[in-house]
């Protein structure tokens, strides 16, 4: 692996493929400021080696042989409240996000494995995991529309795209660029949908992170 900074977010990979699992650890140990730290396929080979403090943030598939990736990542999250979590599947799970106990729910993120097709994705959803943000599958955001009478429903066009940007990690400045509109405008939007979903100003809980999930909750596939 090349020399990192001390900076560098340190990764941790769970993957039981050997073949998707080295190609994540090659791919991700290419990256500028990323180092990957760790790279296992099992349950128990994670429990032994994801030590407190080895990563910021750990990628996880959902399926392994000897259990289940989000129950691992409750564990790990428990005894290391500052990691990062990203849940990669072959299948569309982001459901389950809606079920992580309360105490755990800060700071996963979903990318489909059939869909997250670019590394800009997967390093922005690592480092926005990091951060203690919920990051979301763009690809699969794209298909999801409002379910009627909801409060998302409620959104205007425009605030319905800020929301989708927001949920896939962008910061306002980001979503600013992406729609080519003022930063100002930005937050304008996004303190609306706030206003919109119901979402106060508890300092203890994430509102970009309660948004994400309402959007999760609210939405549904394009028929």
């Amino acid at each position: 692996m090349p020399n990192q900074s001390p900076a560098a977010l340190r990764v941790a990979v769970v993957e039981d493929q050997p073949l998707f699992r080295s190609m994540l650890e090659r791919t991700l140990g290419e990256q500028p400021g990323l180092q990957v730290v760790a790279s296992v396929g099992t349950v128990a080979a994670a429990r032994n080696v994801i030590t407190p403090g080895l990563a910021n943030v750990v990628v996880l598939d959902i399926d392994l042989p000897d259990g289940n990736g989000i129950a691992l990542g409750v564990q790990l999250r428990r005894s290391q409240p500052s990691l990062g979590i990203l849940l990669l599947s072959a299948h569309d799970a982001m459901e389950l996000l809606l079920d992580l106990p309360a105490d755990v729910a800060v700071g996963w993120g979903y990318l489909s494995k059939t869909s997250a097709t670019t590394v800009e994705a997967l390093v922005g959803a690592l480092h926005a995991a990091a951060r203690g943000e919920t990051v979301l599958d763009p690809a699969l955001l794209a298909k999801m529309r409002p379910r009627r009478g909801s409060a998302v429903a409620a959104l205007t066009d425009r605030q319905f795209e800020v929301l989708q940007l927001l949920a896939q990690g962008l910061s306002n400045s980001g979503i600013g660029e992406r729609l080519g509109i003022a930063e100002k405008s930005v937050q304008n939007h996004v303190n609306a949908i706030y206003n919109t979903l119901g979402i106060d100003s508890d300092p203890e809980r994430n509102p970009r992170v309660s948004a994400a999930l309402r959007l999760i909750e609210e939405t549904g596939p394009l028929a």
